[in-house]
């Protein structure tokens, strides 16, 4: 599925909310899963999320997964990153975390997705034997 510019101007624009909307989560009473569920959910996604989507090609659905995949892990390494930044200069807090994440999803989201080697090369995708490809 291919999206029409208005579709990714919308998913782009959607990505750099979710940090704002998290941070903002956090003014609701401590415990409440309205405040801890959007907050895990931008920490674990959000920052990758942003630096991969949207690509200017149309995914193919092996290279889905594997965006996927990838923006978990560097959206929690992302994450470690800022806290232990934030930690090295005596300043850290979870609001300061949120904002510093937050910041860089939304100047993530407004460039053009990072480029992925198997949704450009195709390597995601199987290949159908044939003729000459052994069975």
């Amino acid at each position: 599925m291919q999206l029409n510019p208005a579709q990714s101007r919308a998913a782009r624009v959607a990505l750099a909310a979710s940090g704002w909307l998290a941070l903002a989560a956090t003014a609701l009473p401590g415990g409440s899963p309205l405040r801890w569920i959007p907050v895990l959910a931008f920490v674990t996604l959000g920052p990758g999320l942003a630096l991969l989507y949207p690509q200017p090609r149309e995914l193919r659905p092996g290279a889905r997964l594997e965006a996927l995949a990838l923006a978990a892990p560097l959206s929690l390494s992302l994450g470690a990153l800022t806290a232990t930044s934030l930690f090295l200069v005596d300043a850290f807090s979870s609001t300061a975390c949120l904002v510093a994440l937050a910041a860089f999803a939304t100047v993530a989201a407004a460039l053009p997705g990072v480029p992925l080697p198997a949704a450009t090369r195709g390597a995601a995708e199987r290949i159908k034997p044939g003729p000459g490809r052994g069975r």
